[in-house]
């Protein structure tokens, strides 16, 4: 909870970004809850077609919730 609203912050001007591809490393976050996995769903639904955010080494549980809350979402990609 302390630092969500610099991760909404952060998320929002990285799709503000013109890139085709926008790359968020989450691999020294250790936890997302289920509001966490939302948000970057939530701006990603904003992206033009064919730009996408890669969020590359995420915690477990984000591609396990980000599934089932948003299935078939093309703008947000996992990479392991």
């Amino acid at each position: 909870m302390n630092t969500r609203c610099v991760w909404q912050q952060a998320l929002n001007q990285l799709v503000e970004r013109r890139a085709d591809v926008l790359h968020v490393d989450l691999s020294r976050v250790r936890f997302v809850d289920v509001a966490g996995v939302t948000d970057p769903a939530v701006p990603a639904r904003r992206l033009p077609e064919g730009q996408r955010t890669v969020l590359h080494r995420p915690p477990p549980q984000l591609p396990r919730t980000l599934a089932p809350l948003w299935p078939g979402m093309a703008a947000i990609e996992v990479a392991a």
